[in-house]
């Protein structure tokens, strides 16, 4: 059972009623989570969890500690606050506390329905079985994971400030592969609302992948022509706005001279970057980071770097106002969007890529990354599909993928979640076509 507001509220209160510290903020947590895993087209676990668990953090003079228990008990409590309080006496100063915050008021969010949170076992294996019949039908393996949970929590500061929030998730991915091992097709998908995932689609675009980059040719790496789908484009689209690493020259934001780029044309004209709490297709938190509260705010619009995210701490240092930290991810084109099917079309010579896979950072200050194609990559002459191709390893600063002059296309943007979170996470973005995208070497991975 999830914790409702006013258990939340008792328990954030006994914990700050029991420490004596100068400073404290108290949180708890708790979730309702099920799933169902399949492989070699068959169910083969199927599970839930109930938990629920409290936190405590204390500040004596300047000095922090932290503390957690997973037993809401009044003894379990009182012993995480002893805790807490005993590693703050010993810990060096904290040197970027900033007092908890006071009472905020929060616009409420809608991002939990009450059928994802409590999933109906029956309609989940009927919708499983029917993606394990498909794959049979279609002569490919299936695999996958389907999850579905609730969560909700709170917290509250010794100054006065109490904050509560429901959000639900249904995911499922689904990955086909051909019974010679040669190719594969994944396809993820979530929602907050379960009755928005369609299991169908997804168990229809992973096989079709899969069936489609069989026999794939080997090309040589190098600078292509490329079209990534939304998938492929949440995979990479890593890209924070932050003020302290802009500032002390750790980031692609920064400038000379201790400056940034605020201001600066960065990104394709046409594009936005944003966060907003209060999307139909992506609700997020209503409160930000260190529990100020969230807004819509563009950090890119038409393409111009327009705000940074200023953490309290560091908004202080230099002497400006605190900016909400994104509780969402948004990246939207402000003019016509144009298909999947159109962008092939539009292709002289170049390829379509699915997704990426074990992205790992190389250059914080360009934004360079790099992984591996994986699920399918295909080479497009003349406006059509010509044939699957192997995988390959690329190197690639997003900062230079989105700049002017290189985005050619943009499609509509689709909610989608990022091949490494497992379905735990989401963002807003579109399929794109761009000039040049670098690729370094050929991969073994199917």
């Amino acid at each position: 059972m999830l914790l409702s507001e006013s258990e939340i509220k008792s328990v954030c209160h006994q914990l700050l009623s029991c420490s004596t510290a100068d400073d404290a903020v108290a949180s708890v947590d708790s979730e309702d989570f099920a799933h169902l895993r399949f492989a070699a087209n068959g169910f083969t676990t199927c599970g839930r969890r109930e938990n629920a668990s409290a936190s405590i953090t204390v500040w004596i003079g300047r000095k922090r500690g932290s503390a957690s228990a997973n037993d809401l008990a009044p003894d379990a409590l009182r012993s995480a606050v002893q805790q807490a309080e005993e590693l703050a006496r010993n810990a060096p100063e904290d040197k970027e506390y900033v007092p908890t915050l006071g009472p905020q008021t929060y616009k409420p969010v809608s991002g939990y329905v009450e059928a994802t949170a409590n999933v109906n076992v029956m309609d989940r294996a009927k919708s499983i079985d029917a993606i394990i019949r498909e794959c049979e039908k279609q002569n490919t393996i299936g695999a996958g994971f389907h999850h579905s949970s609730g969560s909700a929590s709170g917290f509250a500061t010794r100054n006065g400030n109490f904050h509560y929030d429901r959000s639900s998730l249904a995911s499922l991915s689904v990955s086909a592969r051909t019974p010679d091992g040669g190719s594969s097709g994944y396809f993820l998908r979530n929602h907050f609302d379960i009755a928005k995932l369609d299991t169908a689609r997804i168990a229809h675009e992973a096989i079709k992948k899969a069936l489609t980059s069989r026999e794939p040719r080997t090309l040589d790496p190098g600078v292509y022509s490329v079209i990534l789908e939304p998938q492929a484009v949440s995979d990479l689209g890593r890209i924070m706005f932050d003020a302290r690493s802009a500032d002390e020259g750790r980031s692609p934001y920064s400038a000379p001279g201790g400056k940034t780029k605020l201001g600066q044309q960065l990104f394709d004209e046409r594009l936005n970057f944003y966060s907003d709490p209060w999307h139909p297709e992506l609700p997020g938190s209503a409160a930000a980071d260190s529990g100020i509260p969230a807004q819509k705010i563009y950090f890119v619009q038409k393409g111009v770097l327009e705000n940074l995210h200023y953490s309290r701490y560091w908004a202080k240092e230099k002497g400006k106002e605190p900016t909400p930290g994104p509780v969402n991810s948004i990246l939207e084109s402000t003019a016509a969007t144009s298909s999947l099917d159109e962008m092939i079309k539009a292709m002289d010579r170049g390829l379509l890529v699915s997704r990426f896979w074990y992205i790992r950072g190389v250059d914080p200050r360009t934004a360079l990354f790099t992984g591996l194609t994986r699920d399918g990559v295909w080479y497009i002459e003349g406006g059509k599909i010509q044939y699957p191709v192997r995988n390959f390893r690329f190197n690639q600063s997003v900062l230079e993928l989105l700049a002017p002059g290189n985005v050619e296309m943009i499609g509509p943007s689709e909610r989608v979640s990022g091949s490494e979170s497992q379905g735990n996470s989401a963002a807003l973005v579109p399929a794109l076509k761009v000039k040049q995208f670098h690729f370094t070497s050929l991969s073994d991975a199917v």
